[in-house]
């Protein structure tokens, strides 16, 4: 074995985004919603009207998965898609007022799972933690 595996970086990345998809799937849904659904909802609440390809970069999913996504969202009524004024062939997208209700209680459970972690650490350390997350992604993404 070339590295041995407590020296991998990897698996204590994975453990800590398990540790933080867990609690937060278990957090929306108390508004029967998924991770991703949340994520959707709350990128829609920050940029009405965005395209689905917007949106699926976004919330960092392919645009198959975000079209998918948005049936899924519709057929709840919790978001609405309309033409584009001015681009017929791009729908905007935006949350009704469901959509904004279950966002609303999903990110109240969410927020409180971000402030246990953000609590955890100085601002200091926050920036510092985003940087050296970064760096990782950089790495990783160097030789992709």
């Amino acid at each position: 074995m070339e590295m041995p595996p407590e020296v991998r970086l990897g698996l204590d990345i994975k453990r800590a985004e398990q540790s933080l998809m867990t609690a937060k799937s278990s957090a929306v849904r108390v508004a029967d919603l998924t991770v991703a659904q949340y994520a959707t909802l709350l990128a829609l609440a920050q940029h009405p009207g965005i395209s689905a390809a917007a949106l699926a970069r976004a919330c960092l999913v392919t645009p198959q998965a975000m079209t998918a996504m948005l049936k899924t969202l519709q057929a709840r009524g919790l978001i609405e898609r309309s033409a584009h004024p001015w681009h017929q062939r791009v729908l905007e997208t935006r949350l009704t007022e469901d959509g904004q209700r279950a966002l609303t209680c999903a990110d109240k459970e969410a927020v409180r799972i971000e402030r246990r972690l953000a609590d955890e650490f100085t601002a200091e350390e926050q920036d510092m933690l985003r940087a050296l997350l970064a760096r990782c992604v950089q790495a990783i993404e160097r030789d992709h």
